[in-house]
């Protein structure tokens, strides 16, 4: 189990290469959810999402512990900036397998980060064999996505971050994360667990990408029975490691559908005067859905990150 303490140490080592990022609050979106929303704004950290904390964390203990000489992962997008800005830090080499159908704009950035981007097919058997490929290759450690107590740790920064400028005379009845991997929901449920265990965790998923919500409910990892949906962020499954924090700390996962994604992402950019991808709306999708689940309460959710294509836009 990932300790407190250790989450703690993370939030030390990251410190000096993230953004304490803002926690902002919109009068008309609290209206129409009926709730007060506290938007936790990971789209203004480093590379764009909170994907930095968890990827610096892993990278700098690799560097310090002395475990190889260059990176490498998988990731559709917002990981790989996180190891590749991560690697840039300590001057190791990395190299990012990334699906062909990845957007560009998150292509970009890693190679603008120094990193080498080796496209597959976007499977997830397509991206873990092309990391197989590199690490006989070059030898590189593996930073995985969020199979990685140290990328948990880093992830649960940004909840911590929330729970403490929230405060604890008045805390937050539940947060939402959304969930792919699912090594941020892990790392919220468990810091909500050790500074607030009053506050409930729930997550949100799209209905085109729906394993983790089928995971939760038996226990083992599943697959979506298909895969198609705009929140591009969230299509990897659970592994067994996060699966088994979800289920203890976890009090349910809900499913929004696209035109529900798109139509939250378009009320955040229009009301909050901010930009925001896909996968980062779902958790305000899933509030909006549920009404009568959320009314009246102080909520907590963590906007995942910015990184959309503008040339994409899905409206």
């Amino acid at each position: 189990m990932i300790s407190l303490e250790s989450i703690r140490d993370a939030h030390d080592r990251i410190r000096p290469y993230i953004h304490r990022t803002p926690v902002l609050t919109n009068h008309t979106l609290n209206q129409r959810a009926g709730a007060d929303l506290y938007f936790k704004c990971e789209n203004f950290q480093k590379i764009g999402a909170f994907k930095a904390r968890g990827g610096v964390n892993a990278v700098l203990q690799v560097a310090q512990n002395r475990e190889g000489t260059a990176i490498t992962t998988h990731s559709s997008g917002n990981h790989a900036q996180a190891v590749a800005y991560a690697a840039r830090q300590v001057g190791m080499p990395a190299y990012i397998v990334m699906p062909r159908t990845a957007p560009q704009v998150k292509k970009d950035a890693v190679r603008d980060y120094g990193a080498e981007v080796i496209e597959c097919e976007p499977t997830l058997e397509a991206r873990e064999q092309g990391v197989r490929d590199v690490i006989a290759q070059t030898g590189a450690v593996l930073v995985h996505p969020f199979d990685d107590e140290r990328v948990i740790a880093g992830q649960a920064t940004a909840a911590k971050e929330l729970i403490e400028d929230i405060g604890t005379d008045a805390p937050l009845d539940t947060i939402l994360a959304p969930v792919g991997g699912g090594g941020l929901l892990s790392g919220t449920a468990l810091i909500a667990h050790y500074l607030s265990p009053i506050t409930r965790v729930v997550a949100g998923e799209p209905e085109g990408a729906a394993d983790a919500v089928l995971s939760f409910r038996s226990g083992q990892v599943e697959k979506a029975p298909f895969v198609d949906t705009i929140a591009d962020g969230l299509l990897t499954t659970l592994s067994d490691r996060t699966l088994s924090i979800i289920r203890q700390h976890v009090t349910d996962i809900l499913t929004v559908s696209d035109p529900e994604i798109i139509a939250a992402m378009r009320l955040i950019w229009e009301r909050m005067k901010i930009i925001v991808e896909p996968s980062c709306a779902v958790p305000l999708a899933v509030v909006l859905k549920h009404p009568d689940r959320f009314a009246g309460q102080k909520i907590g959710i963590i906007l995942t990150g910015g990184n959309v294509d503008l040339g994409k836009l899905p409206f």
